[in-house]
């Protein structure tokens, strides 16, 4: 069920992290020649396209999960995220096809980003809801596991291709190479998730979804925003666009900087994986606040490091601390929020919370902290971004709706099956609470 339920996340952010780490080949293949700073900001915004089409993906792949059951929805999810990729792996040169690879480009980037805004609700409720043994943090913390382990795929093919291959074979062809590895994934999603596809429609009987959402789960809702705006902002910054930094404004080479995100990305997974297990032992409320002070407060320092030392050893240091600041929270962050809505709408409301605030500051993060260059007033951007974003994240997580009485029961069954009388853990404070199912629909 883990497996079947991330298999979509990982291509999702492998696609992300392999577009990112390829972003000045990709800006040299297909789009007009330019200087090498102007291709790769305008490569950074056709980057960008996949986030502005998430919300698109949330609202109808959303609605598709609360309907007709999580399985359906994740199956559709992998086969754009595959029709997306296919189209960057066959893309034309801009020498041979003109604008016609810019058109490529983007509806590629468009399919993507409608697989990946539908991909985080449908699989977020799949696993909490499926957590049958009383650990659901632990379990939707697989999701954010995932995600470090395509970034360290991601940085294995980068590192491995930038040491195998010269300069101009990766313009040429090289740079492709991480998309056909992408696309044989696409057959194992597939099958996995044609094993534990869910009934076409659940048992229990929904209303018009969006209008719930809207009259009954507002607080919760921008509660939610708030949550994922540092979510959606501090992987973009500290994960995703840190070999970009190292590289362009730290004099860390591409392949010093392709090793160390591989190195810090295995902090990604374990301390991911570590915070689900402290959220259903300490209170993921308390695990998220704790994670988001330190976001706010030491991603500055660490930075700052690469002031005085440029060496791998030294971006290894920094990339492993930073993942793993990121992963306290991220790894929480699942079932932080999906504990916010019932289940007739929760992933609906997952989805497009977590899309919209990644719409905003996720997706743009790139092509916006490359605008802003290696700091502010002193402090480095991808810091400076992070915590502005952990601001309203914090003002959230302090707020009403996510007080332990209101936090919603997670639902028995993962994939929309009848509903029972459940137990289930409070995640906040560790304390059982009993919820009907009227009570979880109410």
């Amino acid at each position: 069920m883990i497996a079947a339920a991330c298999i979509g996340n990982l291509l999702e952010w492998y696609d992300f992290s392999v577009y990112a780490l390829f972003a000045p080949y990709i800006a040299h293949a297909l789009l007009p020649p330019a200087d090498r700073l102007s291709q790769l900001a305008q490569s950074l915004l056709v980057f960008a396209l996949g986030a502005v089409a998430r919300p698109l993906g949330a609202l109808l792949l959303g609605q598709l999960a609360d309907r007709r059951g999580r399985g359906p929805a994740l199956m559709l999810t992998c086969l754009l995220m595959g029709a997306g990729t296919a189209l960057i792996l066959f893309d034309p040169p801009y020498a041979t096809a003109g604008r016609a690879s810019i058109i490529i480009l983007c509806l590629a980037r468009l399919l993507q980003g409608i697989s990946a805004g539908g991909e985080i609700g449908g699989a977020a409720s799949f696993l909490v809801e499926g957590a049958d043994n009383g650990r659901p943090g632990f379990a939707g913390s697989f999701l954010q596991a995932t995600m470090g382990l395509s970034n360290m795929l991601g940085a294995a093919v980068a590192a491995s291709l930038t040491a195998l291959l010269s300069d101009a074979q990766m313009a040429q062809w090289g740079w492709r190479a991480p998309f056909a590895i992408g696309l044989l994934i696409i057959p194992f999603g597939i099958v996995l998730r044609l094993g534990n596809a869910a009934p076409k429609r659940p048992a229990t009987d929904h209303g018009p979804i969006l209008r719930d959402l809207a009259r009954h789960h507002g607080g919760r809702f921008v509660a939610a925003l708030g949550l994922s705006l540092l979510w959606g902002a501090a992987p973009y910054a500290l994960v995703i666009y840190l070999p970009l930094y190292a590289q362009r404004f730290s004099g860390v080479t591409p392949h010093g900087s392709y090793v160390a995100v591989l190195a810090g990305n295995l902090a990604l997974v374990a301390g991911s994986l570590t915070a689900g297990a402290l959220a259903d032992r300490i209170g993921v409320r308390r695990l998220l606040v704790a994670a988001t002070l330190m976001l706010i407060a030491l991603p500055g320092p660490i930075l700052g490091l690469l002031k005085y030392d440029h060496g791998t050893a030294a971006m290894i240091a920094v990339a492993a601390s930073l993942c793993g600041l990121v992963a306290l929270f991220v790894g929480a962050a699942p079932l932080g929020i999906a504990s916010l809505f019932p289940a007739s709408v929760r992933a609906t409301g997952i989805a497009l919370s977590y899309n919209a605030s990644v719409s905003l500051f996720g997706g743009f993060a790139p092509a916006l902290l490359a605008s802003l260059g290696l700091a502010w007033h002193g402090m480095p951007s991808p810091a400076l971004y992070v915590a502005l974003a952990g601001l309203p994240a914090l003002a959230a997580l302090l707020s009403p709706p996510f007080a332990p009485a209101r936090a919603a029961p997670i639902a028995e069954n993962s994939i929309g099956l009848a509903q029972k009388s459940i137990t289930a853990p409070m995640p906040w404070n560790g304390r059982l609470a009993s919820a009907t199912r009227d009570e979880t629909l109410s």
